[in-house]
């Protein structure tokens, strides 16, 4: 495990984790510490520039490159006029390089074993074992193992 990812698991433990959530936003990630995070989640190459949503949750053994953003669609909306709920990064997921999980209302899901493109914009929810490329993104195909 990375000192990145130690990072990560260590925002949950009550003396050191508001220490470590500060760590890693100055190292570039912006990881709430209200947001969930599954075992064996990965930073790959420290996850700079990530920005996770407070209302995410991320499951496990998921992988987010640098660059990746979980957040509202609508930020020119006051918080608290806005209908986004959340985003749930389901098992297996790989977000990489550059891409944006972008929620306007209710809650966006990335299924189970999903990929999510460099620099795609994911607007809706996708299956499992899909694969999402392009702005907006759009299925291109299918994950096999």
């Amino acid at each position: 495990m990375d000192a990145y990812t130690r990072l990560v698991y260590a925002r949950r433990k009550p003396i050191i984790g508001r220490l470590a959530y500060y760590l890693l936003k100055l190292l570039g990630v912006e990881l709430p510490l209200a947001v969930p995070v599954g075992e064996g989640f990965e930073l790959v190459h420290g996850g700079f520039g990530v920005v996770v949503h407070s209302k995410a949750q991320i499951g496990r053994r998921v992988k987010i490159y640098p660059g990746v953003t979980l957040g509202r669609a609508d930020i020119y909306r006051p918080a608290e006029r806005s209908r986004f709920e959340g985003i749930v990064i389901e098992d297996d997921v790989i977000l990489c390089p550059g891409a944006k999980v972008l929620c306007k209302e209710g809650v966006l899901r990335v299924g189970h074993g999903s990929v999510i493109g460099a620099n795609a914009v994911l607007l809706q929810s996708t299956g499992e074992n899909e694969i999402w490329a392009g702005m907006p993104a759009q299925c291109v195909g299918q994950r096999h193992e």
